[in-house]
């Protein structure tokens, strides 16, 4: 998995390409971690180009949520794929997470 940090506006994003899966799931965890030891508490994770993300991805999203969310921020995600979305509604972290369309929605959001 490829992942490209941007920053716009106090923003970090993560836009990430391929699996988050057991195997890409520590490099991601490694990414939020840097950003948050950065003081980068505001976060959007674009999972439009990652077609799956497995229970290993999940619990790091979810625990770069609670982290970015402990110290005053919040972790957004955005772009969700179809067969994504329904995995996040089954396990119903739709309602836990602030799911956007696309980036700029996620970025916007911080901003509301």
């Amino acid at each position: 998995m490829e992942i490209i940090a941007t920053q716009r506006g106090g923003v970090v994003s993560l836009a990430l390409a391929g699996r988050l899966d057991a195997f890409s799931a520590p490099r991601l965890r490694q990414c939020l971690d840097e950003a948050m030891a950065q003081g980068q508490v505001r976060l959007v994770v674009d999972l439009s180009n990652a077609p799956l993300v497995d229970s290993n991805g999940l619990g790091v999203l979810v625990s770069g949520m609670k982290q970015a969310r402990q110290n005053g921020g919040d972790l957004k995600l955005a772009g969700l794929q179809p067969t994504t979305r329904v995995i996040f509604e089954l396990t119903r972290l739709d309602r836990a997470f602030d799911i956007a369309d696309d980036v700029e929605a996620a970025l916007a959001a911080f901003q509301a």
